[in-house]
């Protein structure tokens, strides 16, 4: 009987340590600023969704850039222009390439859209 009650202990603090770690999570959760993780030893910084409570600058300073480039532009552009207003050499594919992976984080995250044609342009 007194292993019983010391298990039953045991499972008490387990549960209050899991709802404490719970509730901490999910409080970093509903942070909106962005947070630093890491992705294979390098520190990355991760892009917020776009919603009513979050402004362009919790979003890193290149991907700022890159939202007023896009603003700046008579109309929907393709990632190469994009490029030449920020100053990325865009003849070399292996420059380009990181640039277009950023435009289509921030599709996914709500901050730009992409047509079907390939080319980006901001949310209304």
């Amino acid at each position: 009987m007194a292993e019983v009650r010391a298990e039953r202990n045991e499972l008490a603090v387990a549960e209050r340590v899991l709802e404490r770690v719970s509730e901490q999570l999910a409080s970093e959760r509903a942070s909106v600023t962005p947070a630093p993780g890491q992705v294979g030893g390098r520190a990355v910084m991760l892009i917020p969704h776009r919603t009513s409570g979050v402004e362009e600058s919790t979003l890193p300073p290149d991907y700022q850039r890159i939202l007023a480039a896009v603003r700046q532009a008579a109309g929907p552009v393709m990632a190469r222009q994009v490029g030449d207003a920020l100053g990325i050499d865009v003849s070399v594919r292996a420059k380009l390439e990181p640039l277009h992976g950023r435009l289509v984080r921030l599709v996914d995250r709500g901050w730009l859209r992409k047509l079907p044609d390939g080319r980006f342009t901001t949310c209304l």
